[in-house]
This record gives structure tokens, sequence and C-alpha cells, in this order.
């Protein structure tokens, strides 16, 4: 389980949100929502231990993730604004480099489920803005970690994109793990619940 306990974030002097708590359970897909500027960027860099909050903490199974860090990320998968790839190496190269102990043909199965075959062996700073997202994303079909971060993990991609990600986030759940995200798209929850939380400036409620 992780848990937000009284979160409060301030940026540049003003304060994006506050006194914020929630918790996240095994089986979650929960929807961090809210205009711009409202703070969904830099709550999800919190609750990943990349930021500090001004106030509050984040627990993992009851303990605080700053003192258990280690620990903590090598239980989640994080995925930000910028695909967090290396452009020098081919998205083949990229998904070993990250998940080296995986078998060769789920690496090719990651690659085929987001439409890359054929680009294996492209340099990723030779592929699209988008093709460069899906490689980043292709870390969904080869992660066993129990949590995933994922900020605007959507962006640039196509419909059928979209619907194939979210099956896998949906997979994911189902086997347990849990799911945090942002998007500006609306999410289908025909097949499967999501939670939301909808973040408004503090200074604006």
């Amino acid at each position: 389980m992780l848990e937000a306990r009284s979160l409060t974030c301030v940026r540049d002097e003003r304060t994006l949100f506050s006194n914020l708590s929630f918790t996240v359970n095994p089986g979650d897909i929960l929807q961090i929502e809210g205009p711009n500027g409202a703070g969904k960027t830099s709550l999800l860099r919190i609750l990943a231990g990349l930021h500090r909050s001004e106030q509050g903490s984040v627990r993992w199974l009851q303990q605080d993730i700053r003192r258990q860090r280690e620990a903590f990320h090598h239980q989640l998968l994080f995925l930000g604004h910028l695909p967090g790839i290396k452009a020098l190496l081919t998205p083949l190269e990229n998904l070993r480099f990250y998940h080296h102990g995986q078998q060769t043909q789920a690496v090719w199965d990651a690659l085929e489920s987001v439409g890359l075959l054929g680009y294996e062996e492209l340099a990723v700073a030779a592929l699209s803005a988008g093709q460069q997202r899906r490689v980043a994303l292709a870390r969904l079909w080869l992660s066993q970690v129990k949590l995933w971060i994922l900020d605007e993990p959507l962006t640039a991609i196509d419909k059928a994109g979209v619907g194939f990600l979210m099956q896998r986030l949906v997979d994911h759940a189902r086997e347990g793990g849990m799911v945090i995200l942002t998007t500006h798209q609306d999410l289908p929850d025909d097949d499967y619940p999501l939670r939301k939380i909808r973040l408004q400036p503090a200074e604006a409620e």
C-alpha cells in the first residue's frame, strides 16, 4: 500500500495543494486530475520520492519512503513527461538496458505490443516523438514491480494505442499492481473502476 499523509506542495512561493491524504492499494488505478498548474506532476514526483513535500509524508508498506529509498525504488516504475530513454541506443538496446534480466522473446513481444517492430535497430533519436514515447511505454510490458507512476503516458499515442495501453494498466491492476497516472484524456472505466482525485490550487479553494 502507498499512503500520502497530509501532503503540502509549495513551488515558487505558491501553494499548489495542501493537506492532501489518500491511499493506493493493490488493484487500484488512480487518476490525478486538475487544471494546469494544480500540481499534478509535482504530486507524482513527490509520490515517487523525487521531490520533497513542504509538509506531510509518503509511506510505502507503512514506512516513510525516505527511510527505505532503495527498497521503495525497487518496487517503482516512474515514467515522467520526458520519455526517459537513451537517445543514442536503439529501442531494443534500451529495453535490454533497463530490463537486462528479461528473456529475449519477452523484449521482442514488448516491442510488438507497442507497434515498434521494424524500428528496433534505429537509434531512438531518429524516431518520432510518438515512437519515442512507445519505447518508454514498452517497459510496462516488461516491468514486474508493483507500483507504476505515469505522468501523461498517453501523450502522442493514437486511439488504438490508448486502448491497448489501458488494457495493460488494467491487467497490471488485476494482477495486484497499483497504477497512479495523470492524463488530459477521458479514460474508459466500463471494464475496470478508476479512482480519481482532483487537485485544485489551494489558494483557489
